[in-house]
C-alpha cells in the first residue's frame, strides 16, 4: 500500500484506523469469520512503515504495479 498522509498524523493513528475499518467490514461481509477470530485479533499486531526518500512517487508506483502481477500470489 503506498499512501500520502499529512505530516499532522500520526503513521499509528492511520494504521489503527486502517485496520480497525478494514475488519469491521471483512467481519461485517463475512460473519463466518466471526467464529474463527472471536477473542482474537483480526490483524497483527504490527505494521512496517517507511518514507520514499529520493525516489519519485511514479517509480514507487510502476515498482507496485510490476511486483506482483497477480495479488492472490503474495510471496512472503
Amino acid at each position: 500500500m503506498f499512501v500520502s498522509v499529512p505530516p499532522k498524523i500520526a503513521i499509528s493513528d492511520l494504521v489503527r484506523g486502517m485496520k480497525g475499518r478494514s475488519s469491521h467490514k471483512v467481519r461485517r461481509e463475512f460473519p463466518a469469520l466471526r467464529r474463527c477470530y472471536w477473542g482474537r485479533r483480526f490483524w497483527g499486531r504490527g505494521y512496517f512503515a517507511t518514507t520514499n526518500g529520493a525516489i519519485t512517487e511514479d517509480i514507487v508506483l510502476q515498482y507496485l504495479e510490476n511486483h506482483i502481477a497477480d495479488p492472490t500470489d503474495a510471496r512472503q
